[in-house]
């Protein structure tokens, strides 16, 4: 068996890889788009707010989500610590479903200079 000393190094050298990790994978995520931006509307700056805090805007401008999803989203990143104050609550949904809900146009990607260049073959 293992001592305790030996297991509480081990469980805090664990959990600060996994900080560690996560911090590099937020940073990530947060550097691979940033042009992408909420669009204007009246919770735009509660939007930014409660939720570009710990993502990009590219997580929230790619879905297609019913008024009743994004009510189910905006309460799970609540109780995951999302600042979302509870008379914001509504305006918030109702912005991301005017916004992002399932009649508006399928999400397209922003494409790079290099993507947009189809691949060529070198010749022999």
């Amino acid at each position: 068996m293992f001592k305790p000393k030996v297991l509480r190094f081990a469980m805090r050298l664990a959990g600060g890889l996994c900080a560690i990790l996560f911090s590099l994978v937020t940073f990530a995520l947060t550097q691979s788009s940033p042009n992408e931006q909420l669009p204007a509307g009246a919770a735009k700056e509660k939007a930014e707010t409660a939720c570009l805090t710990c993502h990009e805007a590219r997580i929230i401008v790619q879905q297609r989500l019913s008024s009743a999803a994004w009510a189910k989203e905006v309460d799970k990143m609540t109780k995951w610590g999302s600042e979302v104050d509870l008379k914001n609550r509504d305006a918030l949904i109702e912005y991301l479903s005017a916004n992002f809900g399932p009649d508006q146009p399928a999400y397209e990607a922003p494409r790079s200079a290099t993507a947009a260049k189809p691949k060529t073959r070198p010749s022999h």
